[in-house]
């Protein structure tokens, strides 16, 4: 399939997505602005740019918007806060369906706020991230309102993005996603810690995540089949700048990565692959060129600093050729 048909079947191809919505903040310190405290023996970090944008879940949302498909709607939960508004305005502004949000009383919005530091030269450092993290899990019930939207919508390919401990997928939600899955729905998920959990549904951890679900081993190539074969759906091991391996029915292709020379950022990297393989899926790709061309997606956000990029169709094309 070439790229313009790709993108061509992409148009009429809908994606939701469900999971961990977050908000991704940037303040920029010109350090060369910085005093000595009066009150306490501390340099302040004098920011003088702020700048936000989608993370988690919302990043893959953004990524999948960039691509234009015909829909592109999300659900989970926000905070009644400052920050919760700033994000769903993201996302609205970036041509997605926030109707899915649910505002919880009692809970802030999860955001990664990250600290960067500029001296005389151009090069920029960044600080240890400040995460707000809500400590815990949200309600049976709400996770069953999240699920029953869901499942009235009428998505090609679900999303889901269980990146926190506690965040929005619980047990409840997690296994109604499984269930969807097993009656014929194309589940597509990507968990930091809770990969193996998942049944039915096609995963997406890096080698990492996936080494942990195997006891350790080291080898894609069994981690993926193993993956694969618990689920009975197709799986993806990403490798970084290796690119991926794919497992369907048993058998495994290497995917190349796209070579991008630095300086990188791969903060987003897996948001891009994902969000590209999702639409690539919908759009009946098989499956090695579905993960060309999430590969592709991502080698493009990779090359964004300081920034959970998306990759447009004329970024991706431009890469491709």
């Amino acid at each position: 399939m070439t790229l313009n048909e790709i993108f061509t079947r992409i148009d009429d191809v809908s994606i939701a997505v469900v999971g961990d919505f977050c908000l991704d903040i940037y303040w920029l310190a010109d350090m060369t602005r910085s005093r000595l405290s009066r009150e306490t023996p501390h340099f302040p970090l004098p920011v003088v740019n702020e700048r936000m944008s989608c993370g988690g879940a919302g990043n893959v949302a953004c990524n999948v918007a960039a691509l234009k498909p015909k829909e592109i709607s999300v659900y989970g939960v926000v905070g009644a806060d400052w920050r919760g508004q700033v994000l769903e305005k993201l996302l609205r502004d970036a041509g997605v369906a926030t109707a899915g949000l649910i505002e919880l009383d009692g809970r802030f919005t999860n955001a990664y706020c990250k600290p960067l530091r500029k001296g005389f030269s151009d090069v920029v450092y960044e600080d240890p991230r400040l995460d707000f993290e809500n400590a815990e899990q949200i309600s049976e019930s709400t996770q069953r309102g999240i699920l029953d939207a869901i499942k009235a919508c009428s998505a090609d390919v679900i999303c889901v993005c269980d990146q926190l401990t506690s965040g929005c997928i619980g047990s409840v939600l997690r296994e109604g996603l499984c269930d969807l899955g097993k009656q014929g729905r194309i589940v597509l998920v990507d968990s930091r810690d809770r990969i193996g959990s998942y049944r039915n549904v096609i995963v997406k951890p890096n080698d990492l995540e996936a080494s942990e679900v195997c006891a350790g081993e080291k080898d894609p190539e069994k981690t993926v089949r193993y993956l694969s074969a618990i689920n009975g759906k197709p799986a993806f091991v990403t490798l970084g700048d290796q690119g991926c391996i794919v497992c369907e029915n048993g058998k495994t292709v290497r995917v190349p990565g796209r070579r991008v020379l630095p300086p990188i950022d791969i903060c987003g990297a897996g948001d891009t692959f994902m969000s590209a393989l999702a639409c690539a899926i919908a759009a009946d790709c098989p499956l090695s060129e579905a993960a060309l061309f999430a590969n592709t997606a991502s080698a493009v956000t990779v090359k964004k600093l300081f920034v959970t990029g998306t990759a447009t169709r004329e970024e991706i094309a431009a890469l491709w050729n």
